[in-house]
């Protein structure tokens, strides 16, 4: 799959930029209102009390501020902040090592935790609940049991893919809270203070236009505006209005929904090629020329989501957004 600008998944660009973008605190945090509030409080209950965060576990899609907002949690309980992913922590061993090195009240942050082992969650059960782990020192007839210790923490857990988790470690989590997508205002106020932390000079229209083509996601919306800088740069006097960032968005072939070339040819095919379905993903893949699974993770989701596509007992179909989005005629039969 070529790379796109429209994904959402970081990349080694997002890691650099959202560094110096990322909030430090819940009153510089925009957006996800309910989250913020409710945390706000869980926080500063634990700090009266002087005891650790309960465990939290940030579900959502990918882009939305899950990582940002475990570090404005340790920013704002003072405490030091440990960070991996799932993928990372091959064995036991290797979480056992993390966990020994938190100190009392410390944030242990993994990010896509549905993708840890089942040894490596099994030992994470005992670590959550009791504060403590039992490992194997030696081997063979000369090994024995240890049990470890630990300060009381927070583990914070990030996934896109909360159905994966399984329910005895969902069940440890206390705060459990969804991230949504962003409104377009909310979108255009990042898009302007972004702008300032980067010197960008943009007007309202054009925070707005990119914040519309942003698919309610702040990691887009910031990559998106390093882009038409450049092009406000190059191309005209630098400043960021919309109909300079109009210019630029259609350049890149990302459209008023934030709908790029691969999106608009699923809509295209299930139109011309199924009748607007329903159809099936496979037949859609084959016929754009993209695998199955692709088409079903990376590209669906959005297209539901801004109400194009809706999901059937018997396969996919197009709405009656979808014609009018891609300036199709809707057959009468289907309207």
């Amino acid at each position: 799959m070529a790379k796109r600008i429209t994904t959402t998944e970081a990349t080694t660009e997002d890691t650099r930029l959202e560094g110096s973008l990322r909030p430090q605190k819940l009153s510089e945090y925009i957006g996800q209102t309910k989250v913020k509030n409710t945390m706000a409080v869980y926080i500063e209950a634990a700090k009266a009390r002087g005891e650790a965060l309960d465990h939290v576990l940030l579900f959502g899609p990918p882009g939305l501020g899950k990582t940002t907002l475990a570090n404005i949690i340790a920013n704002e309980m003072g405490v030091n902040l440990r960070q991996t992913s799932g993928p990372a922590i091959d064995k036991p061993g290797d979480m056992a090592a993390i966990l020994s090195k938190l100190q009392k009240n410390d944030i242990l942050f993994i990010d896509e935790i549905h993708r840890l082992n089942r040894q490596v969650e099994e030992l994470l059960y005992s670590a959550m609940e009791d504060f403590g782990v039992d490992i194997i020192i030696g081997s063979g007839p000369a090994a024995k049991p240890v049990r470890l210790k630990l300060p009381k923490f927070t583990l914070v857990g990030a996934t896109t893919r909360a159905g994966m988790l399984t329910a005895p470690l969902r069940d440890r989590f206390g705060v459990v809270d969804r991230l949504e997508f962003y409104t377009v205002p909310e979108l255009a106020l990042i898009v302007r203070h972004s702008a300032n932390v980067l010197n960008v000079e943009i007007d309202e229209d054009g925070a707005t236009e990119i914040a519309r083509r942003s698919r309610g996601t702040p990691r887009l919306a910031n990559r998106l505006l390093k882009r038409v800088r450049d092009f406000a740069q190059v191309k005209h006097d630098g400043v960021v209005r919309g109909d300079v960032a109009r210019e630029a968005l259609d350049v890149l072939d990302v459209d008023r929904l934030g709908l790029d070339q691969i999106d608009r040819a699923i809509l295209q095919t299930m139109i011309t090629k199924f009748g607007g379905g329903p159809v099936g993903t496979a037949a859609v893949a084959t016929t754009i020329g993209e695998d199955q699974e692709t088409v079903e993770e990376v590209y669906e989701p959005y297209l539901v989501q801004t109400g194009l596509i809706v999901r059937t007992p018997r396969g996919r179909m197009v709405t009656k957004e979808a014609y009018e989005h891609m300036g199709i005629p809707m057959p009468a039969n289907k309207s």
